[in-house]
């Protein structure tokens, strides 16, 4: 029998991610534009996903931050994100004002990672022999397509949540017809929708919502500080001057000694039973074979993890727990076209 092991909570306020929703036109992309004036804050990188507003928001009077270049696909958003991630931790190392990191929005996230699923789902033999004989056809994306895409948005999520510095997503956010247990809609009743994947409010630990016509609200927040008891108070209505630099640092209390959240992932245990000794180096390599889109993708992973064996940096074990899952994912996609 293992020794209880156990310590005391520090108390310390992690650096959050603030999930900033709401309509079209409500302030969501300025908002977070006007962070990156504020002198607490170090170097900020903007990551547009769908929404086009952060070359001309680059005018408002002493905005300073630098748009993240990529092509639009899930491997090399992913890759940007890493790298940011590193540069965010060099920073804080070197006890830099932290690094922010917006993602603009985590809508059109999901329609990306929803789109991908549907694209697989086209392109199985039965699908493409169904639609040759309709175009029309309707095509139902399987459970495990739809499993594939949530756990791209979950290794995501995981790097935005223990970032090391502060974190802004957006998303759209619209009132939507309340349905009962039958999917029925219940006349004279509303409910807001949230429009990106369903756990994204709950990953945030703080979350804004933006409309024209009334006082932004902060609709709940994982803080001591705020003034609002999780599952008891209802949204709270912020000052009509508020900032995202005083949401952060007077409401949140973050501050000189936050830091990055810790998480500790449940594992899978038998499925996986040396994936809790892999190193932070064989993870990244993991991550890079599971966001590969194509062959081209996987090659480079699996180039990756031969260097980084030749270079010491992971063990044999680790190298072939990767090529493993690499040789898998290769056989998924042949699959897929055959």
């Amino acid at each position: 029998m293992s020794a209880i092991k156990t310590r005391p909570p520090t108390g310390r306020v992690p650096w959050p991610l603030i999930l900033l929703e709401g309509g079209e036109k409500s302030g969501k992309s300025w908002s977070a534009a006007v962070l990156s004036a504020s002198e607490r804050v170090g170097q900020t990188y903007w990551i547009d996903l769908g929404e086009g507003a952060s070359d001309e928001y680059g005018a408002i009077p002493g905005v300073r931050y630098l748009v993240v270049e990529h092509d639009g696909t899930w491997a090399q958003i992913m890759d940007q994100v890493r790298a940011l991630r590193c540069e965010a931790e060099r920073a804080s190392q070197a006890g830099e004002p932290p690094v922010v990191l917006v993602v603009d929005s985590m809508t059109a996230e999901w329609e990306l990672l929803k789109d991908w699923a549907g694209n697989r789902a086209k392109s199985s033999r039965a699908n493409r022999e169904k639609l040759a004989k309709d175009p029309n056809a309707e095509v139902s994306i399987p459970m495990n397509l739809w499993n594939d895409a949530t756990a791209r948005h979950r290794r995501l999520m995981t790097i935005l949540m223990t970032f090391p510095g502060i974190v802004i997503v957006t998303a759209r956010g619209k009132e939507v017809a309340a349905l009962d247990a039958g999917g029925t809609p219940i006349a004279g009743t509303k409910d807001y929708k949230v429009e990106g994947h369903k756990s994204l409010p709950y990953d945030a630990s703080a979350w804004v919502r933006l409309a024209r016509d009334s006082e932004a609200r902060l609709v709940g927040a994982r803080s001591v500080h705020v003034g609002i008891r999780p599952g008891r108070d209802a949204a709270k209505p912020l000052p009509e001057d508020w900032t995202l630099e005083w949401l952060i640092f007077d409401g949140l209390k973050c501050g000189a000694d936050s830091h990055a959240r810790r998480i500790v992932q449940p594992q899978a245990g038998a499925e996986s039973p040396d994936l809790d000794d892999l190193s932070d180096i064989a993870k990244e390599l993991l991550g890079l074979a599971e966001d590969a889109a194509d062959k081209d993708g996987l090659t480079k992973a699996w180039r990756a993890t031969g260097a980084a064996l030749k270079a010491g940096q992971i063990s044999q074990a680790e190298a072939d727990h990767v090529g493993r899952r690499i040789t898998r994912l290769n056989e998924e996609l042949a699959g897929e076209a055959a």
